[in-house]
Order: structure tokens, then sequence, then C-alpha cells
């Protein structure tokens, strides 16, 4: 019982540092694509208030809420492997 907690433990730990990563990684994607528009485009206002309005936009979308599947697909794998190798 010990060892399959520890699993849980560090594959959530895991888990939370591939997300945290992802997240970055996908947040500051969208934000060069809001940088690059605003160069490439004729808006009035400032960059800055352009990208921060983009990211606002961005917090809510579906694709940060995709991300979050970084936890879901593992854990169901994991549970449908529990699943076929004890009782198939």
């Amino acid at each position: 019982m010990i060892a399959i907690l520890t699993f849980a433990v560090i594959g959530f730990l895991v888990l939370t540092v591939i997300y945290l990563l992802v997240s970055v990684y996908s947040r500051s994607v969208r934000r060069e694509k809001l940088e690059k528009e605003f160069d490439g485009g004729d808006f009035a206002g400032d960059r800055d208030a352009f990208v921060e309005k983009g990211l606002q936009a961005y917090q809510h979308s579906l694709r940060r809420w995709l991300i979050l599947l970084v936890y879901v697909i593992p854990a169901a794998a994991v549970a449908v492997t529990i699943y076929l190798v004890n009782y198939s």
C-alpha cells in the first residue's frame, strides 16, 4: 500500500512539473505571437497593453484548459493498465 501511495505522490509531482513547463511554454508562445501581430499590423496604442489584453483572453481560452490533460491522460492510462493486468 505504501508503494502505491509513493508512486501516486511522485507521479503527481512529476506531472505537476510537466504541467508547469507546458503552461509557461504555451504562454510564452502566445505572448510572442501577440507581439509579432502588433508589430506587423497597424494597431493604435501601447504594445504592452495589447499583449496583456491578449494574454487575459488566453487565460479563458480552451487551449489553457486542454493543458490540464497532462494530468488526466497519464492517470487514465495507469488506471487502465492496472485494471487490465489485474482483472483480465
